[in-house]
Order: C-alpha cells, then sequence, then structure tokens
C-alpha cells in the first residue's frame, strides 16, 4: 500500500490561518459570543426573544461576518424568517459594526428534544407576598445589635429570607 502524497505540499488554506486572528480582532472590538448569548431578551427584544433564542454563532469560511443561527418552533419560523434583517440589525447595534452577516433560523417541534417542552418566553418572576409580620420582627431583632445601618439593613434582609424559606418548608 502506497502512501497518498498531500497535494498541499507545505501549504495551508488561507482561512484556516486566518480564522484566529480574525476571532481575536472581532473579540477585542467587543464582540464576545457570550454577550448574545446570555443578554439575549435585552439584544433581539421582547418580541423576538418571546419566540426565538439564539443556538449559535459561526464564522464564515470565506468572508467577514459571523453567522447567527436561532432556534425556533416551526409555527413561528415564517414570523421570525420577515424579521431575520431587523434582528441582524439589532445584534450588530449592539456591538456597534458589522458583526452579524447572516442569521440562520433552524425550527424545533413545539415540545423540543429531549428536555421536554422548549420555552422561548423569559420567565416571569413569582408575586411578591407581604412578609409574616412575626418573621420581620425575629430578623429585626437578631440583626438589631449591629452599628452599621446598610449592613443591619441587609442582615435583616437576609434574616427574613432565611426565616421565611424554613417556615415555608
Amino acid at each position: 500500500m502506497t502512501r497518498r502524497d498531500s497535494t498541499t505540499r507545505g501549504f495551508a488554506r488561507t482561512g484556516t490561518l486566518l480564522k484566529a486572528p480574525i476571532r481575536k480582532a472581532g473579540e477585542t472590538r467587543g464582540f464576545a459570543v457570550s454577550r448574545v448569548l446570555t443578554h439575549w431578551h435585552e439584544v433581539a427584544g421582547p418580541e423576538i426573544a418571546g419566540i426565538a433564542r439564539p443556538v449559535d454563532i459561526s464564522y464564515a469560511r470565506h468572508g467577514f461576518g459571523a453567522t447567527l443561527t436561532v432556534l425556533t418552533t416551526a409555527a413561528q419560523a415564517p414570523m421570525l424568517e420577515m424579521q431575520k434583517e431587523r434582528l441582524r440589525e439589532k445584534v450588530n447595534a449592539v456591538y456597534g459594526y458589522n458583526a452579524i452577516a447572516r442569521v440562520r433560523i433552524t425550527q424545533t417541534a413545539p415540545t423540543g428534544f429531549a428536555e421536554g417542552q422548549v420555552q422561548f418566553a423569559p420567565a416571569s418572576k413569582p408575586l411578591a407576598t407581604a412578609p409574616d409580620p412575626a418573621v420581620t420582627e425575629t430578623a429585626a431583632r437578631m440583626a438589631g445589635p449591629v452599628q452599621d445601618d446598610t449592613l443591619r439593613a441587609a442582615l435583616e434582609a437576609l434574616g427574613r429570607n432565611v426565616l421565611s424559606k424554613t417556615k415555608s418548608n
């Protein structure tokens, strides 16, 4: 069996050589993938964040700019398709330059994959209930000897939370 000689003869693709420097340059200009993923609701706005979520940001082999991949349900895909350019502009407005060149939409079933149902809307916070007066009094009594007002208020809040959790369990 003969060994096949490489056709590149020691040369590497330009895209392979430039991938790391381009990514580094993008990150120094404020383009970090995690920012889009962690602040999606603020970046995309409540309408788009309610029907889609970011899955991946990948860099193209040819050309500049990244591809943002978003996940949505099959029923919402046509609506999101019409808003792709607006979404791209919103993401690029956060960074101040044309960081995202393309938006790709992927679809899933309404029930999701292994984890069950896909939820796109951010979870709403439960309504706060008034703490029990006995719990508030106990927390204030325990934090009373502390001289610093800010520290005492923080300790009272912590005491109310701990005592309320203990009481509900």
